[in-house]
C-alpha cells in the first residue's frame, strides 16, 4: 500500500513552494548529482558523453553555417564583428542549458514516479532536480565558451561576469516553464512531444545561428514579436557579456521585460503545480 505523499489540498501561497525548495535543498543537491550520472550509467565513456554531443553540434552548426552555405548566409552574418564561431557559441551555450533543462524538468515526474508514489517526500522539490543536474554541463560550457574566446586572444574583461547574471535570469524561466510542464504531463503524457517540438521551432526563432539585425528583408513588426521570446533576452545577453560589452541595465526595457514575464511564468507554474500535485499519485 502506498504511503501518504507530503502534500497538501490547501490552496497555499506564492511563496509555498519556495520554502519547500529550501527545506529540502540537501536531498535535492544528492539527488541532483545522482541524476547526472545515472544518464550515462554503463557507458564505456559515461559522463563524457554529456559533453561531446553538444561540442559536436557546435562544429557542426559552425562548419554548416560558416563553410558549407557561407554565400548563403552572408547576410545574416553581416553585422558580426566576430569570428563567426564566437559569436555562435555565445548564443548556443545557453540555448543547450535552457533547451535541456525544459526537455529533461517536463518528464521528471514521470521519471521519478517511484518517489511520487511510494515515498514521504516533498515532490516540490523534484522540477529542481533536473535544473541542477543540468547546471552541471552547462558550467562545463560556459568554460569551454572562455576558453574559446580566450584563444581568438580576447582579454577577459568585467562584463564577462554577466554571464553569471544571465545564467540564473534563465533558470528562473527554465523553473517556471519546469514546473507548468511537469505538472501538465503526469495528466496529458503527449505534451512531451509538444513540447519537443517547440523547442525544435523556438531553436530557429531564437537569433542563435542568425543575425536579426542584419535581416532587412523581415518586417518591423515580425522582428518585435520575436524579440518578446525571452531567450532573445538571454542570447543577446551572453553576447553583450562576452563580445558587446554593455551591461545589462542599459538595455532597461528588455529587462523590465524579461523579468516580468519571469516572474508570471513561475507564478502560473506553481500555481498549477500546487493545485494538481495532490492527484499525481493517483495517475502515475
Amino acid at each position: 500500500m502506498s504511503t501518504t505523499i507530503v502534500s497538501s489540498s490547501k490552496k497555499g501561497s506564492f511563496f509555498d513552494i519556495p520554502k519547500e525548495i529550501w527545506s529540502s535543498r540537501k536531498l535535492t543537491w544528492n539527488l541532483a548529482k545522482n541524476d547526472f550520472k545515472s544518464k550515462f550509467a554503463g557507458s564505456y565513456l559515461g559522463i563524457i558523453w554529456a559533453f561531446v554531443q553538444p561540442i559536436v553540434t557546435v562544429f557542426v552548426y559552425w562548419f554548416v553555417f560558416e563553410k558549407a552555405l557561407n554565400q548563403g548566409t552572408s547576410v545574416a552574418k553581416s553585422g558580426i564583428a566576430v569570428p563567426f564561431v564566437l559569436w555562435l557559441i555565445a548564443g548556443l551555450v545557453p540555448w543547450f542549458y535552457f533547451s535541456d533543462a525544459v526537455t529533461q524538468g517536463t518528464s521528471v515526474l514521470n521519471t521519478y514516479d517511484y518517489l511520487v508514489k511510494k515515498v514521504v517526500f516533498n515532490i516540490s522539490a523534484l522540477p529542481i532536480v533536473k535544473i541542477i543536474s543540468g547546471l552541471f554541463v552547462h558550467l562545463f560550457f560556459v568554460a569551454f565558451m572562455l576558453v574559446m574566446f580566450f584563444a581568438y586572444h580576447f582579454v577577459p574583461t568585467l562584463y564577462m561576469l554577466q554571464v553569471v547574471y544571465y545564467s540564473f535570469a534563465m533558470i528562473c524561466l527554465a523553473i517556471g516553464i519546469v514546473y507548468m510542464t511537469s505538472a501538465i504531463m503526469v495528466f496529458f503524457k503527449d505534451l512531451f512531444q509538444i513540447v519537443n517540438i517547440g523547442l525544435q521551432v523556438l531553436v530557429w526563432a531564437t537569433p542563435i545561428m542568425w543575425n536579426i539585425d542584419a535581416m532587412t528583408s523581415i518586417s518591423p513588426k515580425i522582428i518585435f514579436i520575436l524579440k518578446l521570446n525571452p531567450m532573445y533576452y538571454i542570447v543577446l545577453g551572453y553576447r553583450d557579456a562576452m563580445i558587446n560589452n554593455v551591461w545589462f541595465w542599459e538595455r532597461p526595457g528588455l529587462t523590465i521585460y524579461y523579468w516580468c514575464f519571469t516572474i508570471l511564468m513561475f507564478i502560473i507554474g506553481t500555481t498549477i503545480f500546487r493545485k494538481l500535485r495532490v492527484h499525481f499519485a493517483d495517475v502515475l
